[in-house]
């Protein structure tokens, strides 16, 4: 209903252009339309006339009355348009049109809320990439639920999506784990160690140990030391790996590339970049160590790719990994980090930028902090130390579901308060079960309509006589909200658009639902039975619609 708006109002423009009472704007301007918070203001609202005013040297409310007089509406969609206050144009639908979106609804049906916006575009998504050096907290679960919902909403917009995995299984962390594995199953034979005062803490570490025990016996200590750790390194990062695989795939996360860090050094492509960039004068030498000119392309200072001992930092393999990704000609790039790297995003930002690349094609999202509370305290979470809730915990404890809801349910830029005991709750405090009720509820009514006779309920041409109630009318219209909601997530990167609309639309639900006096669904009215029968069939197509792109179920009976 929006975008048919939208084209009449460009057409207008148009139109009054050619007949020279509008004169030519460069660049030609937006049509931006809004639903009005006052119902009494219309269905939609344009402040066009306003933004061209100036251009035109006349007044808005004369630009607006050019804009309706050159407005031809001959498929009868309008009941009434007026100019409003300094200059906007409130357009009113004619009712009868609302009811085209209930027939749309139904007759789509699983592809409703998809569209075509992204035809023709790739886009690559990393996610989670969380180092192979202890299990995932509830930090990465809240990413992967970001960077699950993203990929699966850029794909029903028309988006050719891959998701991709960085593996860091190289680099002073994994040396780290593989030290401290090594000082465990010393331990595990009697030798009086510590562990390095940054090693790695948690009884993951011990229960890695003891596998190696059991696996090669005394058989490390006749290595030299440093192969030791090396070995128990590759050991402990493979096992967590599988262990991280294992959780992402009990979260419903999966992804179709698994990209490893080392395999940049195995292949030399570290190494052949950092010599190019060389070549170009954009890494130089200083004090022993090789420094990136980030400055130069917006950093706020240049950075160390290789230290003097030799060693490359991390931004080396990073600058090499990108390079990797555009190499293979996505239309966009975008990384999902957690909120503790915001300060790397310039460096990574002005790497793309020196290799030539179009930095308008980078995206970084950065998740905030998961602030997990248990029975009204807050629980901590520190990977060196050991004291951390896994997502897996998390899972076990309240659910796929409620994870991945509560997860998607503010902005990844907002910190979130994730209270285990609100999402085990079955009351309409939860807000999963608050959105899930309503599938199962209306799957209940449908059922029950069935065993009374009512199969196979299809559009009638007297359904807008039979549901005409305001109410009504406005649940239709939230209806018709649902693939702009699709859409604008898609386009401005925000998933929590989704599960927000979904509870707007369940309130709306249970709102006329509980009034059963007034809002009966199935009664002695056959007619009036069957359209109620209808419309409600409609909010649930379109709330398992919302609930798949979450990746969440939705249940026939709770």
């Amino acid at each position: 209903m929006k975008e048919k708006i939208a084209f009449l109002v460009k057409q207008a423009l148009e139109s009054a252009l050619a007949a020279g009472d509008l004169q030519p704007v460069d660049p030609s301007p937006s049509i931006i339309l809004q639903t009005p918070k006052i119902a009494e203001h219309g269905d939609f609202t344009t402040n066009i006339a306003m933004t061209m005013a100036a251009s035109q040297k006349r007044s808005p409310q004369e630009v607006a009355r050019i804009i309706m007089d050159h407005l031809e509406d001959s498929d009868h969609m309008l009941s009434k348009m007026e100019v409003a206050g300094p200059g906007f144009i409130n357009f009113f639908i004619t009712r009868r049109k609302w009811y085209e979106v209930l027939r749309t609804v139904h007759d789509e049906d699983k592809a409703y809320g998809t569209s075509e916006v992204g035809r023709g575009k790739t886009v690559q998504i990393e996610f989670v990439s969380a180092n192979p050096t202890g299990p995932l907290h509830v930090g990465h679960g809240r990413c992967a639920a970001v960077g699950e919902i993203l990929a699966a909403i850029l794909k029903a917009t028309g988006y050719e999506v891959e998701k991709e995995y960085y593996v860091n299984d190289s680099g002073r962390q994994i040396r780290t784990l593989g030290e401290s594995v090594f000082v465990r199953y010393q331990q595990l034979l009697g030798k009086t160690l510590d562990l390095p005062a940054d090693g790695y803490q948690g009884s993951y570490i011990k229960d890695l140990a003891r596998i190696l025990l059991d696996q090669e016996r005394e058989g490390l200590l006749d290595m030299p030391e440093e192969e030791a750790i090396t070995f128990c390194a590759k050991f402990a990062a493979k096992k967590i790996l599988a262990g991280i695989r294992e959780d992402l795939n009990a979260f419903h996360v999966s992804f179709d590339r698994w990209f490893c860090e080392q395999s940049l050094y195995n292949s030399g492509t570290v190494q052949k970049v950092i010599q190019d960039l060389k070549d170009r004068d954009i890494i130089y030498e200083d004090e022993g160590a090789l420094w990136f000119r980030t400055r130069d392309f917006g950093d706020e200072k240049d950075r160390v790719v290789v230290r003097a001992n030799g060693v490359e930092t991390y931004f080396a393999s990073d600058i090499a990994y990108h390079k990797d990704k555009f190499e293979r000609k996505f239309d966009r790039v975008i990384d999902i980090w957690g909120a503790d790297h915001h300060g790397y995003v310039r460096r990574v930002s002005a790497s793309i930028q020196a290799l030539g690349y179009d930095g308008d094609r980078f995206q970084v999202l950065l998740v905030q902090l998961v602030n997990l509370v248990r029975d009204g305290k807050p629980v901590t979470m520190s990977t060196r130390a050991g004291e951390f809730v896994t997502l897996k915990e998390v899972i076990e404890e309240v659910g796929r579901d409620a994870a991945r809801f509560l997860f998607l349910l503010r902005h990844y830029d907002s910190p979130l308060d994730f209270d285990l005991g609100l999402a085990k709750k079955e009351s309409n405090e939860n807000p999963v079960y608050y959105v899930q009720y309503v599938h199962a509820r209306i799957s209940n009514i449908l059922k029950k309509a069935e065993e009374r006779g009512y199969k196979d309920i299809c559009w009638d041409e007297d359904f807008p006589e039979l549901i005409n109630l305001p109410e009504e009318i406005q649940l239709i219209k939230l209806m018709a909200q649902y693939p702009e909601v699709v859409v604008q997530s898609a386009l401005l990167m925000e998933p929590h658009r989704i599960p927000f609309y979904l509870k707007e639309l369940a309130g709306a639900f249970h709102a006329y639902y509980h009034d059963r006096n007034k809002h009966k669904v199935v009664s002695d009215d056959v007619r009036l039975s069957g359209a109620r029968l209808y419309l409600v069939a409609a909010i649930r197509i379109i709330v398992r619609n919302g609930l798949a792109l979450m990746g969440v179920s939705a249940p026939e009976m709770m």
